[in-house]
């Protein structure tokens, strides 16, 4: 009897002892199948500039863009240029510069004479520079500096549209394809190793803790009693949307208003150079002048050290600025000019 129980104690002992083992055996089965099903974990992407292909080597286009009220009305592709100068010519009018990088932009313009001053923003850039006619300063300028240009009076590149119904000056238009092409039978060089001018952040930059910020809701820049830029901020889509002596300043092909994500006010000097009343701008050298995002301003300094280095932009500490990820408009601003920032 004892044999007997002692046999069955045993045969107990045995079959607790499997029955462990056997959950043992099945939670670790599960335990693996659960590794193995399991999703792999995916490395996500690195966050990429959306303004321009950091990555790109392929040289900047800069485009003169005539801003005659007869032309504005039909202006097309500025919104597709990562940088975009204004600054005064003759008469109190201004001009615009287009910079373009990896754009297929199909209708630009309309395209307007160069000006000498404008060749020095077009060199920081390294860009081919487009025009249609020059200045005679513009002109002896460009020989003198071999500046890589494409030029309507003599390339192709260009056509004329008179179906706007407006003064035969302002009916010349390009596109990036025919920039293109014509570059290339130029034999430019089509490549760059010339830095960007700025330095993007993908984070955004919010410069409302600055001691030195100011609310920047709403921008006028009066060049002349013939010409007002304006901008008003839109917290949405944190954007500036652009106008022009009161009108929207908007694009003929999309219909679209043009806006940027930064505006740079930069104070340059400008007085007469020819009985014409061309101007001069003192573009080499030092100043003032504003970096505006995301509904604040802070005041900047500038400074360009030649007519081909590129101009630094800094907070008044000195701190070289980083801008916001996103399209840039310049204006280069008369130092006898109050910029009005509320």
């Amino acid at each position: 009897m004892k044999k007997t129980k002692i046999i069955g104690i045993i045969l107990g002992i045995v079959l607790i002892i499997g029955v462990i083992g056997v959950t043992v055996w099945m939670v670790s089965k599960s335990s693996k199948t659960e590794d193995t099903e399991k999703e792999p974990e995916v490395e996500l992407p690195v966050p990429k500039l959306q303004i321009v292909d950091e990555d790109s080597n392929s040289r900047p286009i800069a485009v003169m863009i005539n801003n005659h009220a007869q032309a504005r009305r039909n202006h097309a592709g500025l919104q597709d240029a990562y940088v975009v100068y204004e600054m005064i010519v003759e008469g109190g009018l201004t001009r615009l510069m287009a910079i373009f990088k990896d754009q297929d932009t199909e209708r630009i313009g309309s395209v307007r004479s160069s000006r000498h001053n404008y060749l020095d923003y077009a060199l920081e850039h390294d860009a081919i520079y487009v025009h249609f006619g020059w200045s005679p300063k513009a002109e002896s300028d460009i020989k003198a500096l071999g500046i890589n240009n494409i030029n309507g009076l003599y390339d192709n590149g260009f056509y004329r549209d008179f179906s706007l119904g407006v003064d035969y000056e302002h009916t010349a238009f390009t596109n990036m394809a025919s920039i293109r092409d014509v570059a290339n039978q130029k034999g430019y060089r089509m490549t760059s190793n010339q830095p960007l001018l700025f330095q993007y952040s993908i984070d955004e930059i919010g410069l409302e803790g600055r001691e030195d910020a100011m609310i920047a809701n709403s921008i006028s820049l009066r060049y002349s009693a013939y010409m007002t830029s304006s901008y008003l901020y839109n917290p949405e889509e944190k954007v500036y949307y652009r106008s022009v002596n009161g009108e929207i300043h908007k694009d003929a092909v999309t219909g679209e208003q043009y806006h940027f994500k930064n505006i740079i006010v930069a104070s340059v000097n400008n007085y007469n150079l020819d009985s014409y009343g061309r101007q001069n701008l003192d573009t080499v050298g030092t100043g003032t002048g504003y970096y505006i995002t995301n509904g604040y301003a802070v005041p900047i300094t500038w400074s360009k050290s030649s007519r081909s280095a590129q101009t630094v932009y800094s907070y008044m500490d000195g701190t070289e600025i980083t801008v916001n990820d996103g399209n840039t408009f310049i204006q280069i601003f008369p130092t006898y000019q109050t910029a009005e920032i509320s």
